[in-house]
């Protein structure tokens, strides 16, 4: 294990020296070390004549040059070159100038620059910088200009610019193939083409010509070219390191790629080769109204990697696995299809940077340890003796859990495993090619267009993760599209410094550019016409204007009226509070009927914040997960029992769809609504309407919903009400207003031993058994990367349950029932899925609630009575959740008149079945959500 540690610990070390070294050598490269000179990115051309600049307080004179000389010395360019200089005139009228696009930039002094349209266009091919002077002509500052405004002013607000050409990439005409790219700061591109074996054809290389009105670079192929591959040559100006160079790029409107996709592969996606059979005719359920969904959150490889009813090994974790109806995987989706899901949503499946597409070269569990020496001959397993003919699967089997070694052996195998959740975009409108039985060729299209099918014929909707938020790579690198092709454009920068923003994780794209903007509608466009995506969910949401997310909807509805948007509404980065525009996010989406994921019935149910740390989370429990004693009228209330009364007001606002006009009693005898209720500072209630939130208490990121639970529940709580704390908390969002989505396995008390992020970390943590014999608990301590300061809480948890914790085939098997029956009784009654905020403000109310509530109770009643009525089995339904350890009774007169639930009575939850109404009383037994309808 010793050995183990030390190489990571070289291995940890290695990566620190290189990210310093990089860094180092981009501070080289971008901030030039001149004794009373600064430099940085502060210039910021916005129109044609107009450019912002953050003036130096002793600046006078501001010259800006055109740099075409890159072997001279950049002072000594601009000293030499001042003459042909423009001067740049301070602008008296900036308290008039449109700051409306860019209001980042309004402290940021304003100039006129005196210079055409047809210049303009010729110095954007160049490095362009503003030199500062003062009164003696002593030079200050020189600012690299930012040039993303300038090329969408220059490039895409006249008609018949760029941004209306609707043929990028490589399209049909005739006996034709046109192929089209905006490079507007390239100074040549050369189309280099290749046969079908991916040979270099150079004699048939063509010189692409340029339209200077558009920017646009435009060749022509014949026919016979199809499924053929081809790259593109360019020469051009890269800030990355301020010279011109020559790069080989795949094409950013790309359908289908090469194996690790260096080459853009053409194809005509209305090829009958590409479709399976009856494709084009293929039924795809509608829905009246999107609160009729209900989401099911899903992994491709995560979905079958570990299923062995599948008719060929080949099949695991591929698209075709959701064909094989005979699997455990499609016969547990199938079963909740029975109950009422729906929908199901995939986490990305575009072509990603991340997972190597070349299977020889990718360590599968089943291999052997041969073949993982054979790929990386330096990992510690491969100085071991005599486990070559043993696989991973087993070496990882054998080790003890509470030891570090197998987190450690996996750490190591991150980059020849076959695993990422997939936010890594390399080509937005290609299907990922190691989720196909063959990478290359078109092969991905024909399987992901099968796995849609499939799909849609056994009664789902298909959702797409997409994420036009940020790009794997930028600058030069190998995974590099975008920035490529024309830099510092389609990634936001600082203001100041000029570097590409990475508050997301990695290279932030500005889709408040025009071209980012149209590149996403387009790509939207493909799957939705192309592969029939009924929906798209978008990660970082609000790293993206509201006005694009309306556009992109509008346009995609032309193909798909009922197509639904939703995504991750969170405030933050330097888009923050609309600096740069009016964002994608919660409240501003209000009324949209874009959804938005809400943290808010989240936190109330599960406890805490996401992030916190395993000390944190024992601390903080939720509605579902904790064991309140709450205080007679003589007692005070402390701050745990303060917080659970607010968690309760909050979670009867996530039930009422999180509208923010929606109306209760708070725990204070007050009448509230929705925005009034706190959030950490923020109103709870920020929705108008129950489309626009997605109600949730587990995803893909942070702990699972059962592994968050274990953190937070005392050590002597029984196996069996642990179990019931998760259907507890799984119940919510299928009670509640608005939309529910759920996380692929919680159902089935999915587990990730602990890992709080498992983006990358392989099938091990990931695993996901539909089988139901395993819930993959405790499968080695969680990777210390992520989570070695919560090792000592794991290892304390795991000890003082003694076992308590630990699930098998009974316990996942009622929990799988329960859930079931509580889809099932939502998708019974339209009153779980009301329309409008009207329509819940008149049919849902809440009872048990002020100063004076039962405590641990929240009482839910929907009744038709009111309104237009909606429902055709019930008039009137009473939900209440007891989050007690101990059977709980509500006074309610006439109770007798209902019923539980007959769902519920013929379950398989035996405890649900002890809920009574009296005449009097509703009394239902501890951790249970009791269902009763008259």
């Amino acid at each position: 294990m010793n050995s183990i540690l030390r190489a990571l610990s070289f291995l940890t070390l290695s990566l620190l020296l290189s990210a310093c070294e990089n860094s180092k050598q981009q501070q080289k490269v971008n901030q030039t070390q001149v004794p009373g000179v600064s430099f940085n990115y502060a210039a910021h051309w916005l129109t044609t004549q107009s450019i912002v600049v953050q003036t130096h307080p002793d600046a006078k004179d501001l010259l800006l040059f055109s740099v075409s000389d890159y072997k001279t010395e950049l002072l000594d360019y601009i000293h030499q070159h001042q003459a042909s200089a423009i001067p740049l005139i301070k602008d008296s009228g900036q308290a008039d100038f449109n700051f409306k696009p860019y209001p980042h930039l309004r402290g940021f002094a304003l100039y006129k620059v005196n210079i055409s349209e047809t210049e303009a266009r010729h110095w954007i091919k160049d490095r362009i910088v503003v030199a500062q002077y003062d009164q003696a002509q002593n030079l200050l500052t020189v600012n690299d200009v930012q040039t993303g405004f300038v090329l969408d002013h220059l490039f895409t607000r006249k008609a018949d610019d760029a941004n209306e050409v609707t043929d990028f990439g490589a399209s049909y005409e005739k006996d034709q193939i046109n192929i089209k790219l905006w490079a507007p700061t390239a100074k040549q591109v050369q189309l280099l083409l290749f046969d079908k074996n991916k040979q270099a054809l150079d004699k048939l290389n063509v010189q692409m010509r340029l339209d200077d009105s558009s920017g646009v670079w435009h060749a022509q192929l014949p026919d016979s070219f199809i499924h053929y591959f081809y790259q593109y040559q360019l020469t051009l100006y890269h800030p990355k390191v301020q010279n011109i160079v020559t790069v080989h790029v795949s094409d950013p409107y790309s359908l289908s790629v090469s194996q690790n996709g260096q080459l853009t592969l053409i194809v005509d996606l209305d090829d009958a080769k590409l479709k399976p059979t009856g494709w084009d005719s293929h039924p795809v359920l509608m829905v009246s109204a999107p609160e009729d969904q209900v989401i099911y959150e899903t992994h491709v490889r995560d979905f079958s990697a570990h299923d062995r009813n599948l008719p060929e090994f080949a099949y695991q974790g591929k698209y075709k696995a959701f064909s094989a109806t005979q699997s455990d995987a499609m016969q547990h989706l199938l079963a909740l299809k029975a109950a009422g899901l729906n929908t199901i949503q995939l986490l990305p499946v575009f072509d990603i940077g991340t997972v190597n597409e070349d299977p020889t070269q990718v360590v599968y569990p089943h291999d052997k340890i041969s073949k993982l020496c054979g790929i990386q001959l330096e990992h510690y397993l491969c100085l071991q003796k005599n486990i070559e003919d043993q696989s991973l699967q087993q070496i990882l089997a054998g080790l003890n859990v509470m030891a570090e070694e197998g987190q450690a052996i996996i750490e190591l195998l991150r980059p020849n495993d076959p695993y990422n959740w997939g936010y890594d975009p390399f080509h937005y409108s290609v299907p990922e090619g190691s989720y196909a039985t063959e990478s290359d060729g078109f092969t991905r299209i024909v399987e992901f267009r099968e796995m849609v099918q499939s799909l849609h014929q056994n009664g789902f909707r298909v959702i797409m993760d997409v994420v036009y938020n940020h790009t794997y790579q930028a600058g030069l690198e190998s995974y590099s599209v975008l920035d490529k092709i024309v830099p510092n454009y389609y990634h936001r920068l600082n203001t100041i410094s000029g570097q590409i923003e990475q508050s997301t994780c990695c290279a932030n794209t500005a889709s408040e550019r025009v071209m980012m903007g149209k590149l996403m509608i387009d790509s939207l466009l493909v799957w939705s016409r192309q592969y029939k995506i009924d929906g798209f969910r978008f990660d970082l949401m609000a790293h993206q204007p509201k006005s694009l997310l309306l556009a992109a909807r509008s346009a995609v509805r032309q193909v798909d009226p009922d197509t639904y948007f939703y995504g991750e509404g969170w405030n933050f980065g330097e888009v923050a509070d609309h600096a740069r525009f009016v964002q994608a996010s919660q409240v501003a989406l209000s009324g949209s009927e874009i959804g938005t994921f809400t943290d808010r019935l989240r936190d109330a149910v599960r406890g805490g914040a996401p992030f916190d740390s395993a000390q944190g989370i024992r601390k903080g429990q939720g509605l579902a997960n904790g064991l309140y004693v709450l205080p007679n009228e003589l007692q005070p209330i402390d701050k745990q029992q303060a917080e659970f009364l607010l968690s309760l007001d909050q979670a009867r606002i996530g039930l009422a769809g999180n509208l923010a006009d929606y109306s209760l009693i708070d725990r204070f005898d007050m009448l509230v609504t929705g925005k009034d209720v706190d959030y950490g500072g923020e109103a709870t209630g920020y929705a108008n309407d129950p489309a626009d939130t997605i109600n949730y208490v587990s995803k893909h990121d942070n702990q699972t919903l059962w592994d968050n639970n274990q953190y937070r529940i005392p050590y002597h709580v029984s196996r069996h009400n642990r179990v019931r704390m998760q259907v507890l908390a799984l119940a919510y969002p299928l009670m509640a207003q608005g939309i529910p989505f759920i996380h692929m396995g919680s159902e089935l008390l999915r587990s990730k031993s602990f890992l709080r992020d498992s983006y990358d970390y392989g099938d091990w943590f990931n695993k996901v058994d539909f089988s139901k014999q395993s819930n993959n608990y405790n499968v080695g301590l969680p990777p210390a990367v992520k989570d070695s300061e919560n090792w000592s809480v794991i290892r304390k948890l795991l000890t003082e349950n003694q076992g308590r914790d630990v699930v098998g085939k009974q316990e996942i098997e009622l929990a799988d029932a329960m859930f079931k029956a509580y889809l099932a009784i939502r998708m019974e009654s339209k009153l779980f899925r009301l329309r409008t905020a009207e329509q819940i403000k008149q049919k849902l109310s809440f009872l048990n609630t002020g100063a004076k509530q039962t405590p641990g109770l929240i009482v839910m009643r929907l009744s038709d009575q009111f309104g237009q009525k909606v429902s055709d089995n019930y008039q009137e339904i009473i939900v209440i959740f007891n989050h007690a350890s101990k059977a709980l009774s509500f006074p309610y007169q006439q109770a007798d008149r209902f019923q539980l639930h007959p769902i519920l009575r013929q379950g398989k939850d035996e405890v649900v079945k002890l809920a009574a109404a009296k005449a009097d009383s509703f009394s239902v037994p501890e951790f249970t959500v009791a269902v009763f309808v008259r």
